[in-house]
């Protein structure tokens, strides 16, 4: 598994490296690298679009992706299986995910806001029905579900983030989004502690609740990415 990895991002650094430079583009040298800082932090704060999308995409990592982390847990306290049953569960969420990234690919420009806020909406009934559920099988059939709001809302927030940012600005906004992935631990880090003291089952339980609250409020209030093409 590894070394399929591995051989995955030598092959993205390969194939990147034959991305020519558009045609007029121009090369920023030597400006001043705090001042690009300030510059893109400044961008996305008067930016309504790109800053909900960022705030979407920080939240729902934290309230979502912490799962990963305490799947041991439920895989063996809840479920009362082995690193095989673990394998399994992984292995069908990685389907879901890859089945809802191609259907993301295929539909184009259509209703991506509310797919969006749909994406992130399903995750967190998802991980309500494996809060509530404590059966291997049926965690089994929801790791589907997860797989599919995982995918839709990662591929669809990346993808609009990109189209929304002005070409000058698109590294710095695209190097906060990436923060998500340094900023996880503060979603593990409270999860796993709320589960050593409540049990797995009411830590992913308050994680999910807050993640379908959240998009709830996100939905009714900015109807601007609820309506976005």
């Amino acid at each position: 598994m590894y070394l399929l990895i591995a051989v995955c991002c030598v092959l993205s650094v390969v194939f990147t490296s034959f991305v020519k430079t558009p045609p007029g583009g121009k090369a920023r040298a030597g400006a001043p690298m705090l001042k690009d800082i300030k510059s893109g932090l400044a961008y996305v704060i008067h930016s309504r679009m790109v800053l909900v999308l960022l705030v979407m995409g920080l939240a729902t990592s934290l309230l979502a992706m912490p799962f990963r982390f305490l799947m041991p847990v439920f895989v063996v306290d809840v479920y009362n299986t082995g690193p095989e049953a673990m394998g399994l569960l992984v292995t069908i969420m990685g389907l879901g995910s890859l089945v809802g990234s191609l259907f993301i690919a295929t539909i184009g420009k259509w209703h991506r806001g509310s797919l969006l806020l749909g994406g992130s909406l399903l995750s967190g009934i998802a991980l309500m029905m494996i809060a509530l559920i404590p059966h291997y099988f049926a965690a089994a059939a929801i790791m589907v579900l997860l797989g599919l709001g995982d995918a839709g809302r990662r591929t669809l927030n990346q993808a609009m983030i990109m189209e929304e940012v002005e070409d000058e600005y698109r590294g710095r906004v695209m190097s906060v989004f990436m923060m998500n992935f340094g900023l996880m631990p503060l979603g593990v880090l409270p999860a796993g502690l709320l589960a050593e003291a409540m049990g797995g089952q009411f830590a992913i339980g308050v994680l999910a609740a807050i993640l379908i609250l959240f998009t709830i409020v996100v939905w009714t209030t900015q109807k601007q990415l609820r309506n976005h093409m």
